[in-house]
C-alpha cells in the first residue's frame, strides 16, 4: 500500500500552515523591535531633554530649559503610548509563537506517518522479493531433485529391461 495522496496533502497543508505561522511569526517580531527601538528612540530623547535643561540652566539661558522641559515631557507622552503597544505586541508574539510550534509539530507528525508508511512498504517489499527468491530457489530445487529422480527411474527401468535371461 502506497502512501495515500491525501496524507500527502494533508503533509502539503501542514507544510504551508507552518510557513505561515512563521511568518506571521517574524512579522509581528519585527514589529516588536520596531517598538522597541522607539522607546529606546525615545529614552535618548528624554536624557537629550535633561541635558539641554542642565545646559541650560548652568548657561542662564531660559530658551534652552524650556527646549529641554519640553523634549522631556514629549518623551514621556511618546513612551507612554509605546509601552502598552509593546506589551500587547509581546503577548501577541507569545501567541504566534505558540501556535508556530504547534504548526511545526503537526507537520513533523505528518512527515512521521509518512516515514512509518513508507518504512512498513519497504520492509514489506523486501518480504515479498524474499519470498519470490525462496519460492522460484525452492521451485528449482524440485525440478533437480525431479529430473534426478526421473533419470534414475529411467535408469534402473532400462537395467531391469536390459537385464541378461529376460525377453
Amino acid at each position: 500500500m502506497a502512501v495515500s495522496r491525501a496524507l500527502r496533502r494533508l503533509l502539503r497543508v501542514r507544510d504551508l500552515e507552518e510557513e505561515q505561522s512563521q511568518l506571521a511569526l517574524e512579522s509581528a517580531l519585527g514589529e516588536l523591535r520596531r517598538l522597541e527601538h522607539a522607546l529606546a528612540a525615545t529614552a535618548e530623547r528624554d536624557r537629550r531633554g535633561r541635558r539641554l535643561v542642565e545646559a541650560g540652566v548652568r548657561q542662564g539661558q531660559l530658551p534652552d530649559r524650556l527646549a529641554g522641559i519640553e523634549e522631556t515631557r514629549a518623551a514621556v507622552r511618546h513612551a507612554a503610548v509605546l509601552e502598552p503597544k509593546i506589551e500587547s505586541l509581546g503577548d501577541e508574539v507569545t501567541t504566534l509563537r505558540e501556535e508556530f510550534l504547534a504548526r511545526r509539530v503537526e507537520r513533523r507528525q505528518a512527515e512521521t506517518l509518512i516515514a512509518e508508511t513508507e518504512a512498513e512498504e519497504a520492509v514489506e517489499a523486501a518480504r515479498v522479493g524474499q519470498q519470490s527468491l525462496d519460492d522460484w530457489f525452492r521451485a528449482r530445487k524440485f525440478r533437480k531433485t525431479s529430473a534426478a529422480e526421473s533419470a534414475g527411474a529411467e535408469s534402473v527401468h532400462e537395467t531391469h529391461s536390459s537385464a541378461p535371461g529376460r525377453t
